[in-house]
């Protein structure tokens, strides 16, 4: 029920709370020489305020008859607008508080939103009845529309700054460009929240539109193009309620339901702080580079990622474009491309030195992209996705060349191209694997039947000659790639799905990941477990790899981070020594072979060791890890730590 004053630099309150209301305050405005506020409110009423003193300008304006929604100056600060849930929008002097103008009546539902045009001569309104329609403010005329177009309610609209555009915010999760005069789309809608849109703005330039959403995020938009400019800014557990441009452009202020506001720089397009550090949500898929020198990675955060595989540092800013989750990405054989794939149904290629697209997305697909191979020459890419289909398109013109090849009967989880860059293998949630021909589309060899269940993930051997797949019974099988026929029996151990597979670059071993947080190293002729020493993500390990050279594993999670592992096979440490110093543990045993669990930090004998608070446990590095990258990581230094039964061993003899 209040109206606070904040210095938009330093977060500092100003003035003392502008309290009148009786009811919560639902929309808030500065006139245009930021000398008073106007405010309106559940209680029905439109209050307005002198900013310097607190004081009230005026009676408050009365005559709506529900929540008033929204409430905007007019350019030259005479008159203020508001619309209201009664349906109506009413115009008032705001020297005097009398109406100059009003009701306008039209809306057959709530008015959620009004708008003045730069010249001050219209003003739009948007409302729950899924409309929007602009009026003459002296004569309460509507002087067209109504513009119909979004799906659900509209719950934000503002004019460009030039007043030929109106853009529009939905319940329907889009937002949309209008011409202002015909009331026709100026392009096709933006897409990209994932609930519905609570408020939208335009930068003073028109170049850039920002949106805050039930989602939790903000998003900024090429006005021109729709592309998404920006991380999704999320800083809250709670909805967006308002968003809007500084003068200057430079800043966003948004407003969030858990009773926050916060201020984002604009400029840069991200998040001011740790930008670089890490993922925002889900690391999906990874790849790394021919090279062996990079990691390349896809996130629901819809950003693809470059990092350096030794020191774990981000090697460029993150590459953003796709409009939902990416889910798959790849490098190109010369390694100085990316292929990425997406929830939004595109693939796009970049290039690696420019961050810019080579051509406009694919599209072709009907669903999530879900894998992505290049051909070894580069100038073809294969892909698989949630529609059942494999396609094939051309680098340069992002043309489709072939495909769709069909036989899948669900979802493609899993793409893979074969050593020699003649077959692909692909998995589905049909239960099976099927092995293709890239150029005729064939299957070659399967069905390969057996998991009895979604398969998940799939690879094919150095030498062509098998396949390995992971699959949602928890297993790993490894197959004969042209007969079909299992080469061993099924390797157990992981206690939830196994969401992908790799083979090392000689072939002798087999790494699977799994929901059950861990990595595991087979070997591949007997089948036999080698290690299950790859303990570190707090969530499901969606996908591993070997590197080029064998001797780094690298993994990516559902925790939003990456981890680069020392591949070295180490044998299980023997039992405890007969020494007299047998209930003491070393430095170097507790980097070798600890593991967490349950926030404790454990010994090779269970032993609790130490405890991590919760803040700490999701990039904690883990014994092996030789990088972890993620938004907040935590590194323990055991040179100076001993444990022991009796507190006498642990003293130091210093």
């Amino acid at each position: 029920m209040t109206v606070r004053v904040w210095n938009g630099e330093t977060g500092i309150q100003v003035s003392e709370p502008l309290m009148g209301h009786c009811h919560r305050v639902t929309s808030v405005a500065f006139s245009p020489d930021a000398k008073t506020i106007a405010s309106g409110s559940g209680d029905s009423t439109i209050r307005v305020w002198n900013t310097r003193t607190g004081e009230l300008v005026s009676d408050p304006l009365e005559g709506h008859k529900a929540l008033v929604s929204s409430v905007v100056f007019s350019p030259d600060g005479k008159h203020i607008a508001s619309g209201a849930w009664d349906r109506t929008i009413r115009v008032w002097n705001s020297d005097t508080g009398r109406m100059h103008c009003g009701p306008f009546s039209g809306h057959e539902d709530w008015v959620t939103s009004v708008s003045y045009a730069p010249d001050g001569k219209r003003i739009v309104s948007g409302s729950r009845d899924k409309t929007i329609r602009i009026w003459d403010p002296e004569t309460g005329e509507m002087v067209s529309g109504p513009f119909e177009g979004h799906v659900e309610g509209v719950t934000s609209v503002a004019f460009s700054p030039d007043g030929e555009c109106i853009v529009s915010g939905s319940r329907d999760k889009t937002i949309r460009i209008w011409d202002a005069k015909t009331g026709k789309p100026v392009r096709s809608q933006f897409e990209g929240h994932e609930a519905g849109v609570t408020s939208v703005a335009i930068s003073p330039k028109g170049d850039r539109i920002v949106s805050g959403s039930w989602d939790n995020s903000l998003r900024v938009w090429d006005s021109k193009t729709g592309e998404i400019l920006s991380i999704p800014f999320k800083a809250h557990v709670y909805w967006v309620s308002s968003v809007t441009f500084s003068p200057d452009g430079k800043r966003i202020a948004s407003g969030f339901e858990d009773k926050t506001v916060r201020v984002w720089d604009a400029e840069v397009c991200e998040v001011p702080s740790g930008s670089l550090a890490g993922h925002g949500d889900v690391v999906a898929c990874i790849d790394i580079s021919p090279d062996g020198r990079h990691i390349v990675s896809a996130s629901w955060d819809m950003t693809i990622r470059v990092w350096d595989i030794e020191t774990g540092d981000a090697v460029s800013r993150p590459y953003i474009g796709h409009k939902c989750e990416a889910t798959s990405v790849r490098f190109s054989p010369d390694g100085k491309r990316i292929a990425s794939g997406s929830i939004d149904k595109t693939i796009r290629i970049l290039d690696i030195e420019t961050g810019k697209l080579l051509s406009r997305p694919f599209e072709g697909h009907n669903d999530t992209v879900t894998g992505i191979v290049f051909l070894p020459d580069g100038k073809r890419i294969v892909s698989s996705c949630n529609d059942f289909m494999i396609r094939v398109w051309d680098v340069e013109t992002g043309k489709l060349v072939s495909g769709p090849f069909e036989g899948h009967t669900a979802a493609i989880t899993c793409l893979v191209l074969s050593p020699d860059g003649q077959r692909i293998a692909s998995s589905s949630n049909d239960m099976t694997i099927r092995i293709w021909d890239v150029e005729t589309g064939e299957v070659v060899s399967g069905p390969l039947e057996g998991h009895g269940i979604s398969v998940n993930g799939v690879a094919f051997s150095p030498d062509g000659k098998h396949v390995v797949s992971g699959g949602s019974d928890k297993t790993v099988r490894v197959w004969n790639s042209e007969t079909g026929e299992v080469v061993h029996r099924r390797l157990e151990g992981h206690t939830h799905v196994v969401n992908s597979v790799a083979f090392s670059p000689d072939g002798k071993y087999i790494v699977s990941s799994s929901r059950d947080r861990t990595s595991r190293i087979w070997d591949a002729e007997t089948g036999g477990l080698v290690s299950d020493q790859f303990h570190g993500h707090d969530r499901g390990v969606t996908s591993v790899l070997f590197s080029p050279d064998g001797k780094r594993i690298v993994s990516c999670s559902d925790d939003c981070t990456i981890r680069v592992w020392d591949a070295e096979i180490r044998r299980e440490v023997s039992g405890p020594s007969e020494d007299d110093n047998k209930n003491l543990l070393s430095s170097d045993s507790i980097m070798g072979e600890s593991r967490l669990d349950g926030g404790w930090m454990c010994g090779t004998q269970s032993e609790l060791l130490l405890w991590v608070p919760p803040e700490n446990r999701t990039g904690l590095w883990s014994p092996r890890n030789t990088a972890v990258i993620g938004q907040r990581t935590t590194k323990l230094d055991f040179r100076r730590f001993v444990h022991g039964v009796d507190w006498e061993q642990c003293r130091s003899s210093e």
